[in-house]
């Protein structure tokens, strides 16, 4: 009877816990990257009341006999985390993060390395993206080239914004559109012009330190089929007359359908110190492939000639970002570049289940978690990331409902073993009566 007792004491205790553990999982319902966690339960050693007897053979002998055993109650065996993917949930915000498939955040907190699932993220005063309490997420920091080398050690993850960005100097001009066939010829005696014999078109580039210019570029009708570029820029000294800094002669050889440049023109303007910083830089001047859609062509009609692009720019300052989904950090500045600032770094384990909760939503590597194999994202086994969304709690209530039932009612049946026994042991007292 008083094993019975025991046992039942050890019932008690067993169902505490798995209310403990239910009880935690319910009040994290609504917990970002949280993962619930569930009970297995164990007997304890049995008491041998007769040990196992082995058969004997021949005419007079005897079959086998069974161990007889009484279980002295139960024990936790171990309460293990599930990590089933929880439902994403859009939060609009740019700074928070949801991972899609294994992998944790790799964050430091006092000197220590540690992971989570919880992906709210903001920035602190000095432009690192930290958690809600403080934790610094790691990754990679581009160089000001934009190159990002995941072979080096993680460290904190910073994008302050307003970080400035180099102006990088023109050197490709691109040039589309029409230029109308049926234009008059240039006939006029220099420097008379005829009218309708030219096309104008003007586009801005910038030198080293990020200085706009101004680059004209003047087509003018010399023969059929035949136009003169002259590509100017105005002097830094407004007194003097605009510098021509390029030209070239564009023949077209109607014969091909469609028209080909005959020969292909080869432009590239040379802009003095008069014009700029360009320190003896060359534009190039790209008048497109023949056939395509933004090709310079010249047809019968409207001109719609002009520079399409260039790949200079002014100094920028980062306005925003956006991250993708194998956690590269792009940069938006306000030059309307974009850059590389950075990349987020996840870490799988081989046992995520031996990791140790460290609260706040953080976990600790453990001796039989294995070790962090830290990576990029969407790589190698490692889930990819979807931005301005978070990760919920995978608790699933239906579920934890029923196990509370449960292990009320197992503590309930085990209580009354106890008060069973009781009064059993009573009975025996009384017996002398």
């Amino acid at each position: 009877m008083l094993r019975s007792m025991f046992s039942g004491v050890s019932g008690l205790r067993a169902h505490q816990t798995m209310m403990d553990v239910i009880g935690n999982n319910i009040a994290n319902v609504n917990t970002v990257g949280y993962k619930s966690s569930s009970v297995v339960f164990q007997d304890l050693l049995s008491q041998a009341i007769r040990g196992a007897g082995s058969p004997t053979t021949g005419a007079s002998g005897n079959g086998g006999t069974n161990p007889s055993q009484v279980g002295l109650g139960v024990r936790i065996g171990g309460i293990t985390t599930s990590f089933t993917q929880g439902a994403a949930q859009n939060t609009g915000r740019s700074t928070d993060l949801s991972i899609s498939g294994d992998g944790f955040f790799v964050v430091r907190q006092q000197g220590q390395q540690l992971f989570t699932r919880a992906g709210a993220l903001s920035f602190d005063g000095l432009g690192r993206l930290t958690t809600a309490d403080g934790a610094v997420l790691q990754g990679w920091t581009a160089d000001s080239a934009g190159k990002i080398n995941t072979n080096s050690a993680v460290g904190d993850l910073s994008m302050p914004l307003g970080q400035a960005i180099d102006p990088v100097m023109t050197a490709n001009i691109t040039i589309g559109g029409n230029l109308p066939a049926d234009a008059p010829l240039n006939t006029a005696t220099a420097p008379a012009v005829t009218a309708g014999s030219q096309v104008v078109s003007s586009i801005t580039v910038y030198d080293a330190q990020g200085s706009a210019h101004d680059v004209t570029m003047t087509f003018t009708h010399t023969a059929a089929d035949t136009w003169k570029v002259d590509a100017t820029m105005p002097d830094l000294n407004p007194a003097n007359p605009a510098v021509n800094v390029g030209s070239v002669t564009l023949n077209w050889d109607t014969t091909k359908n469609p028209p080909q440049f005959n020969p292909a023109p080869a432009l590239q303007l040379a802009p003095t110190a008069a014009t700029g910083q360009f320190n003896g830089g060359k534009i190039d001047i790209d008048f497109g492939t023949v056939g395509s859609a933004s090709a310079l062509s010249q047809y019968a009609g409207t001109s719609s000639v002009s520079a399409t692009s260039q790949d200079g720019s002014a100094m920028g300052s980062l306005q925003s970002f956006t991250i993708g989904q194998d956690g590269v950090v792009t940069g938006v500045f306000s030059n309307g570049r974009t850059r590389a600032i950075g990349e987020v770094a996840l870490a799988t384990f081989s046992n995520p289940v031996g990791l140790e909760k460290s609260g706040s939503s953080l976990y600790r590597a453990t001796v039989n978690s294995g070790l962090a194999n830290v990576g990029t994202a969407a790589s190698n086994g490692r889930g990819s990331l979807q931005g301005s969304t978070l990760e919920m709690s995978n608790v699933d209530l239906a579920q934890e409902f029923t196990n509370l039932i449960v292990a009320q009612r197992g503590f309930q049946a085990n209580s009354r073993v106890i008060t069973a026994s009781d009064e059993m042991l009573q009975d025996l007292v009384q017996l002398k009566r």
